[in-house]
């Protein structure tokens, strides 16, 4: 399989292609692929040249960590759960996610995600049970506030997001989620929270729904739209 990938040596360096073709097997994924490069002493570019350790990341290697999110074949992926027997054509393209800054290779700086979680206090805090009415009312959602518990924060999401670009103003489908997490158990939040989402995510979502498509953690984020907007 030809194998392309966006290289890039640190901050505000040139990004570069590299080209060569490796042996596979269809059942690699993307991470085991990207393994056996940096752990092979044999593998040249198309130009003969040795091949240096390319940078990315991971921690689980079972979709969980999120760590290893990058673009295969432009679509926004975890390198972890994409097998090379799915991809179509005779190769792959690797490249890092475009909407955070490169650090090294595929790995980015994802760092805006969580000062955005910080700055706005999207934190339960303290869990308000309410009334028996609102207990009944929490019981019925209880699996779609697990679901919002799974997000990995990866970015995937904001990848594809048309509408997301540097995280200044719009903070997307994972800031929706966590903002009805908040209001959902903490009723003394709730009034604050439907601000926050306002302000940072409904205003400006044009509801392409592309970050569900996406969701490593199959998250229905239209589901949290649904109940904040109502």
């Amino acid at each position: 399989m030809n194998v392309r990938v966006l290289r890039q040596l640190g901050p505000g360096t040139p990004p570069y292609w590299e080209s060569f073709d490796m042996d596979v097997s269809g059942d690699m994924t993307v991470a085991a692929l990207l393994d056996r490069i940096n752990t092979s002493n044999d593998v040249v570019d198309d130009q003969g040249n040795p091949i240096t350790n390319i940078g990315w990341e991971c921690s689980c290697l079972q979709g969980v960590c999120g760590g290893c999110a990058m673009v295969v074949n432009g679509e926004p992926v975890l390198a972890c759960e994409v097998h090379l027997r799915d991809l179509k054509g005779s190769g792959i393209e690797i490249r890092p996610l475009r909407k955070f800054p490169v650090i090294h290779d595929l790995v980015v700086d994802r760092t805006s995600i969580h000062e955005n979680l910080k700055r706005s206090n999207v934190y339960i805090e303290s869990y308000d049970p309410g009334d028996a009415t609102r207990r009944a009312k929490a019981a019925q959602d209880r699996q779609h506030q697990y679901d919002i518990g799974k997000c990995l924060k990866c970015g995937l999401c904001l990848e594809v997001c048309p509408n997301y670009t540097s995280g200044e103003h719009f903070f997307g489908a994972l800031f929706a989620n966590d903002c009805y997490m908040v209001a959902s158990r903490n009723k003394a939040k709730a009034g604050e929270m439907q601000a926050l989402y306002d302000r940072h995510f409904g205003r400006d979502c044009s509801k392409s729904l592309s970050c569900m498509d996406v969701c490593p953690a199959g998250i229905a984020t239209i589901a949290s739209m649904a109940r904040m907007n109502r």
